[in-house]
């Protein structure tokens, strides 16, 4: 390990990044390549890195502090747009890398790291890119070799447990070390400046705000699509599935902030005492439900952009006898008074036509429609909030069609807000830097709290094991479609449809 050497000054910093000591376990993985270096090197181009925040890479393979900072530029190169490169950033950034060959289940090497520690005033946060199952190990280590204090802060990376009571078991582990407080719980979905947007668009405008109940919404879709299998993780995903990988975190994180009441205030516990709220309220499914309103896909062979791609158990090195599904689409409903009747239509897969996360607000009709009665399907209002491919959110609204043979003949159009559009100069941050950004701050309200962990595995769980007392494979849908028949029919019962203007 080489002698770290400060960042030189010269360059304005800003005043959000708190200084900190960043020890990053598995620094030679994938998210911490492909993620976590490039969003910290953009907080250093931002100048939201305090000038003492230092960097240090932990790895079982043995390398070099020269190797190392060799194979952080290199992903950098990769990862970062060639124009935002800057030669005299990145070489700031490398000042502040150092790295340490350890093997993390063996207490002994940890000396290494309260060394590195010496005479620093700064509190360490403990980044965990690597699997659940050694996060006790790791946390019992740093606090055994008198690496941590009070002002420590550990980071930790889904899947936090296989359910809920693996979830338990890591969360115990992790908590023996740490206090809640001093614990952050990633889900990248909520460092998205569009989920972030969410609680703005809802709480900051009275127009949203008086309208958001059963009264005025019909029903509530969201749609989180991906166009890539499994790319490579089969071990990982046969034993997890759609429903642990996706629906678990994700998709009930963008639930409970759709449906969670306005919080007191913007502090972490009072936006996190909503969502608890909303997990707690989740109908359970009934056996007739789970027949109706549950389907469960896995993808055969199919083309996507023209190419033919696999199907899951033509995967390299697939089980080709499992029944792991890749889709997933539900009807639920938040039993409470806010949402009573209104169903959330939910739908997740992999090798689908296109990479998109979009929540769809459906507002009710007006109670008497005076206009043509054929047009009458396209009388209620949609918001649109896209989390990805483009940021954005959209309202759908009714005008009257210009001409003057058209009569009172209705157009639907959006007002539209395209955050490329609106804001052409600013680059629209990764998730990871503001929840980085975040962590730096001791600020915890974008992270997730262990009984909101724990109620959303609860509820998952029940599904799972009802699944497993039916015994029925997942429905085939070919790649490059929307998922199985069977999803449309969910939602078409109702006389409805899936929003698929992507």
């Amino acid at each position: 390990m080489s002698q770290h050497k400060r960042p030189q000054e010269g360059r304005s910093f800003g005043d959000l990044g708190t200084a900190i000591d960043l020890a990053l376990f598995g620094a030679l993985g994938d998210l911490a390549q492909r993620k976590l270096f490039p969003a910290l090197f953009h907080l250093e181009r931002e100048g939201l890195l305090d000038p003492s925040t230092r960097l240090l890479g932990l790895a079982r393979q043995e390398l070099d502090v020269d190797a190392f900072k060799a194979r952080v530029e290199k992903s950098l190169k990769t990862y970062v747009k060639a124009e935002e490169l800057d030669r005299e950033v990145l070489g700031r950034f490398m000042a502040r890398l150092d790295f340490l060959q350890l093997d993390f289940t063996q207490p002994e090497g940890y000396a290494a790291i309260r060394e590195w520690r010496q005479g620093a005033e700064q509190p360490m946060v403990v980044y965990l890119s690597v699997g659940a199952k050694i996060y006790g190990d790791i946390c019992r280590n740093l606090d055994a070799s008198g690496s941590l204090d009070a002002s420590s802060r550990v980071v930790v990376e889904k899947p936090i447990g296989y359910d809920l009571e693996s979830s338990a078991e890591v969360n115990d582990a992790i908590g023996s070390v740490f206090p809640e407080s001093s614990i952050y719980r990633i889900d990248h979905y909520l460092g998205k400046e569009t989920v972030q947007n969410l609680i703005a668009l809802r709480f900051a405008n009275p127009l949203f705000g008086t309208q958001w109940n059963q009264n005025h919404i019909s029903h509530v879709e969201i749609t989180v699509a991906e166009k890539v299998g499994i790319e490579g993780r089969w071990g990982y995903f046969d034993e997890a599935g759609q429903l642990r990988d996706m629906v678990q975190n994700h998709l009930l994180q963008l639930v409970c902030l759709i449906a969670m009441d306005p919080p007191a205030n913007l502090d972490a516990d009072a936006i996190r005492d909503e969502k608890v709220k909303v997990l707690k309220a989740l109908k359970p499914f009934t056996d007739e439900m789970l027949g109706r309103d549950v389907v469960r896909g896995q993808y055969i062979g199919g083309t996507i952009d023209g190419q033919t791609v696999p199907g899951y158990l033509d995967e390299e090195g697939a089980n080709t006898s499992s029944h792991t599904e890749t889709f997933v689409a539900m009807k639920t409903e938040v039993a409470n008074w806010r949402w009573a009747g209104v169903p959330f239509y939910i739908r997740t897969g992999k090798r689908m036509p296109a990479k998109m996360s979009q929540i769809v607000i459906h507002f009710r009709q007006q109670p008497h429609y005076i206009f043509d009665p054929d047009q009458r399907d396209l009388a209620a209002n949609k918001l649109v909030i896209r989390l990805q491919p483009e940021e954005g959110i959209a309202l759908e609204v009714l005008t009257k069609d210009s001409g003057l043979d058209k009569g009172m003949r209705l157009r639907r159009g959006p007002l539209h807000l395209d955050f490329n559009s609106a804001f052409p100069k600013a680059r629209i941050p990764d998730a990871y830097e503001r929840l980085l950004l975040e962590v730096m701050k001791g600020q915890q309200y974008l992270f997730v709290r262990r009984d909101e962990v724990e109620h959303a595995w609860q509820w998952c769980d029940s599904l799972i094991e009802a699944w497993n007392d039916r015994a029925e494979a997942p429905r085939r849908y070919p790649a490059g479609s929307w998922g199985p028949v069977a999803s449309i029919a969910m939602i078409t019962q109702d006389g409805r449809s899936w929003y698929e203007d992507y």
